[in-house]
């Protein structure tokens, strides 16, 4: 746990080796990574974090200005915590985070000491409405999102269904377990912040390409169509990048798909540190698509 004077922030970490900090996303807390944990099988410092009113991690922002910066200085100080060269994972709206991380804390005279970047399917949201041929992928996210906070304005205590049932596909909230089910309606004020979060963050294609750490950009192949365009819109805006659809898996990857995930992260790790030797192959198939700048 990180004391703040501004409340507590959600930290623990375990293994040795490069450093990973990785950023869950809404409606989650730092747990969700150990099955991705366990599948690096210690041969990283994995550390962990919660955003802003998930788990022990204070809230701090309200309906008048949920600025998607609130969440970066979290992530600010989880970075100068771990004091080291940090490689940012960050999956759904951890991976926005991530993101805004790079960008307004990777240069200047405080700069982060960050070595790589991988996204796993963040909602990229202005990418799609920035794009004229994307915009009914925009409004796809615009209309789930007006539907989930009609209902959760009216009283319904499933209103969050919507949301999860956009990404992981119909029927997916009620296959979570009724732990995972009651803290996803328990947190639900607080992913309506996220949301609004997400669409007041201000990206662009060009924004993007000022990130120049290596990057890995991962989507899965039978998520939401919106949501794989986004996030290979971000893949092809990012100048040193891979982008990777993980087959067979939705937007929960990290849960459903944690041992590829795990090979991929690791793989992109181990390569930015310059660590030579073959990784391990018992893992499915990756289909993966290089994009560099201008593809």
């Amino acid at each position: 746990m990180i004391s703040d004077a501004l409340g507590n922030i959600d930290y623990d970490e375990s293994g040795s080796g490069p450093t990973v900090v990785l950023i869950p996303g809404s409606c989650s807390t730092g747990a969700a990574w150990r099955p991705l944990i366990a599948a690096l099988g210690g041969r990283f410092r994995c550390i962990t974090t919660s955003l802003l009113g998930y788990g022990a991690t204070h809230e701090r922002r309200d309906e008048a200005d949920c600025s998607i910066s609130h969440e970066v200085e979290v992530l600010e100080r989880v970075v100068r915590t771990a004091a080291a060269p940090v490689h940012l994972v960050g999956h759904s709206f951890g991976g926005l985070v991530a993101i805004a991380l790079v960008l307004m804390k990777g240069v200047g005279a405080n700069t982060l000491p960050l070595a790589s970047l991988t996204v796993l399917e963040a909602p990229a949201l202005a990418l799609l409405r920035e794009a004229e041929q994307d915009r009914h992928h925009y409004r796809s996210f615009r209309d789930m999102t007006e539907s989930y906070f009609a209902a959760f304005a009216r009283g319904d205590a499933e209103a969050i269904r919507l949301m999860i049932d956009f990404y992981g596909g119909p029927g997916t909230f009620a296959s979570f377990p009724r732990r995972v089910r009651a803290y996803a309606m328990e947190t639900t004020a607080v992913n309506v912040r996220d949301w609004a979060s997400a669409f007041g963050f201000a990206l662009s294609s060009a924004i993007v390409q000022s990130i120049d750490i290596p990057s890995l950009v991962a989507w899965g192949a039978c998520s939401h169509p919106a949501a794989r365009r986004a996030n290979a819109l971000l893949g092809a805006s990012l100048r040193a990048s891979s982008s990777v659809e993980i087959t067979g898996a939705a937007h929960f990857m990290i849960s459903t798909h944690a041992g590829e995930v795990a090979r991929r992260v690791a793989s992109h790790v181990l390569h930015v540190e310059g660590a030579q030797g073959a990784l391990p192959t018992r893992c499915s198939p990756w289909r993966q698509v290089r994009m560099g700048k201008g593809s």
